[in-house]
């Protein structure tokens, strides 16, 4: 668990007011805690004014001059010294820092977990499923849980089980089954599914340069074909044991498996009919891998020619059920044209509210998680797809959303393919302290629960947190909170685990934050995820809010401390956010595809010293090239 702020700021509030921001120190603080001021406090009174003592009544008075100037207007009280907190409040700040940030990516890769491993059982607070932890205080056989305050008796044996590493104020524990539930599952025992699109718009052409220098044209569906080969290319030659299945789809699917079988085709009728194509495509076998069925698929790949109409949504679900059978599989899902025939049927009206999203996508997206299948979406820039809806099943899967060109096609589909899977099944709960909640996700518990499903390497979630009012004072007697990452998943080979992670954090006032304490990376990221996801739920006036409140912190901490060369592109990333939510308007929240490409790509933001691939130029080139093109208007 990273933190953007050194403490834990417990007088933050949502509501805007100017003594709940957070104001900057130009020197950093002693890490203690600020005594709480009361509300509506007061300068102190001016002192008495000291006037001139009077004559004695017994002294004859001066005489009068037979010339008196004009008297002067008389003598005003010095003027009040301006009050600290009307000064403060001006330079506050509706941000809140209150945001850690959780390398699932990491923490699911228990090989670098050497030491942690716990066989036993973790026990459990019986109120509120808080873990105990070394961090916990034991008192004669009897547990009171830091987080709900409930009295737990527990034996004398976990005094040996809680044996956790411990460093300081962190507890960090694996807790690994002595034997799994599931049988043992190869590794490279998982299937790509391409899932591709042969409607008649797949003819259209884009001049190109050959190899030679000279001008060509080529279609959509030739660089569909040149690019899966190269795919089937390199998955033969890194992952020979992997299997492939192909699937196309126009006015029909057709489920060609590995090419070794007789193809199976969905149409009229069924491609309406969801659990026939759920129970079609569950059926059909994949019994061998590339190394044995490549010269098949490439044969079937070469033969494909495009027509008729885009049945995208029952050739997705045909592609997840076949990928159902296998945790950890893929499907890559290639189109340039919105579904109009079947289920998923889009309309011609996209919305980013997703009250408004066909019920099929999500439907199929939460059953494809559920069986640990990851779905990435492709499709061909200067097309309309409605990526705002068709999107959603990778957003929700943990795949990639992306737009390519016949130049760039290739490539995404052999990065979309790639062996990357860690996990599946992936749970994470955050227990905090009662009396904090979570803003935007669960105002009314202190346990937050976030069901993520499948993790490839770099995921990086992010959560806010505050205090409630009514708890604030009493926090601020305390010298630490607690807070525990309670994170379950399976492995690869199918191993349950759970990892649990315990941390104390000192508590302040929002009064006196440093701006050299706060985290930079975690801020960039959470305000890039929570306003992405703002804005694809329809909430843009609150997405623009959260910018606005962020952009103001960004400027800010640069007035503090230089900003660093690798954290400029957050900045970068406000920009970008900012001109799409500012394009969108009440009357019309419509995104284009290209706008939805940006989002997503920010829902799954990372932060740039985490990122060890192209996903940071990825979100930066918005800024400059698309930056004014982002929203069509429709």
């Amino acid at each position: 668990m990273e933190f953007a702020c050194s403490h834990v700021v417990c007088n933050w509030r949502p509501d805007g007011a100017a003594s709940t921001g957070v104001s900057f120190i130009e020197h950093l603080y002693d890490n203690t805690v600020t005594v709480k001021q009361q509300e509506g406090s007061v300068p102190p009174p001016l002192p008495p004014r000291r006037l001139r003592k009077p004559r004695p009544t017994s002294l004859p008075l001066p005489p009068h001059p037979s010339f008196q100037p004009p008297l002067g207007p008389p003598s005003l009280p010095p003027p009040v010294p301006p009050r600290f907190d009307k000064l403060e409040a001006e330079s506050r700040l509706k941000a809140n820092v209150n945001v850690v940030s959780l390398s699932i990516g990491k923490l699911v890769d228990i090989s670098q977990a050497s030491g942690l491993e716990n066989f036993h059982s973790p026990v459990i607070c019986g109120k509120c499923s808080a873990a105990l932890s070394c961090l916990s205080s034991l008192q004669r056989n009897v547990w009171l849980c830091e987080f709900c305050g409930c009295e737990n008796s527990v034996d004398d044996s976990v005094r040996r089980v809680c044996v956790g590493q411990r460093a300081g104020i962190h507890s960090d524990d694996v807790y690994l089954p002595n034997q799994s539930d599931d049988d043992y599952q190869n590794l490279e025992d998982t299937l790509v599914v391409f899932c591709v699109d042969i409607s008649g718009s797949m003819s259209v052409t884009t001049e190109v340069t050959s190899s030679s220098g000279s001008q060509t044209y080529v279609s959509r569906l030739e660089g569909i074909q040149d690019a899966l080969q190269r795919a089937l290319t390199s998955l033969l030659q890194q992952s020979p044991r992997r299997r492939v299945a192909l699937v196309t789809f126009n006015d029909e699917v057709v489920i060609y498996g590995d090419g070794t079988s007789t193809p199976v085709t969905l149409r009229d009728w069924a491609l309406v009919d969801y659990d026939h194509i759920w129970q079609q495509g569950v059926a059909y076998s994949i019994p061998h891998c590339i190394a044995e069925t490549y010269e098949k698929l490439i044969q079937r790949v070469k033969e494909l020619r495009e027509h008729g109409a885009t049945s995208l949504g029952p050739a997705a679900l045909a592609s997840v059920a076949m990928a159902s059978r296998y945790p950890g599989s893929k499907v890559i899902l290639c189109t340039d044209g919105r579904a109009n025939i079947g289920l998923g049927e889009i309309d011609q009206t996209p919305s980013v509210s997703s009250s408004r999203t066909p019920y099929f996508y999500r439907q199929l997206s939460q059953q494809a998680v559920g069986s640990g299948v990851i779905i990435s979406v492709m499709t061909f820039e200067g097309t309309d797809c409605s990526l705002a809806d068709v999107g959603r099943l990778a957003d929700t899967t943990g795949g990639s959303v992306s737009m390519v060109t016949i130049g760039t096609v290739a490539t995404q589909i052999q990065l979309a393919s790639m062996d990357n899977v860690l996990a599946t099944g992936v749970t994470a709960t955050l227990v905090a302290r009662d009396g904090v909640y979570f803003p935007y996700e669960d105002e009314n518990n202190h346990i937050l629960v976030r069901a993520i499903g499948n993790v490839t390497k770099g995921l990086e979630i992010t959560i806010q947190f505050a205090v409630k009012p009514e708890f604030m004072d009493a926090f601020l007697q305390k010298d630490t909170l607690p807070f525990q990452l309670q994170l379950t998943f399976k492995t690869r080979d199918q191993q349950k685990v759970t990892r649990i992670i315990t941390e104390q954090r000192p508590v302040t006032t929002c009064s006196r934050i440093w701006a050299g304490s706060l985290n930079m990376a975690v801020l960039g990221v959470h305000c890039a995820q929570l306003c992405a996801s703002l804005t694809m739920e329809g909430r843009v006036q609150e997405a623009q809010m959260q910018l606005k409140a962020q952009q103001d912190l960004h400027n800010q901490i640069s007035k503090q401390r230089p900003i660093k060369k690798e954290e400029s592109i957050y900045g970068n990333w406000m920009d970008t956010m900012t001109t799409i939510c500012d394009d969108i308007t009440t009357e019309s929240l419509t995104l284009s595809d290209e706008a939805a490409e940006v989002m997503y790509q920010m829902k799954r933001a990372s932060s740039v010293s985490s990122s060890n691939n192209n996903t940071t130029e990825k979100q930066k080139k918005p800024t400059r090239k698309k930056k004014k093109a982002l929203l069509e208007a429709m």
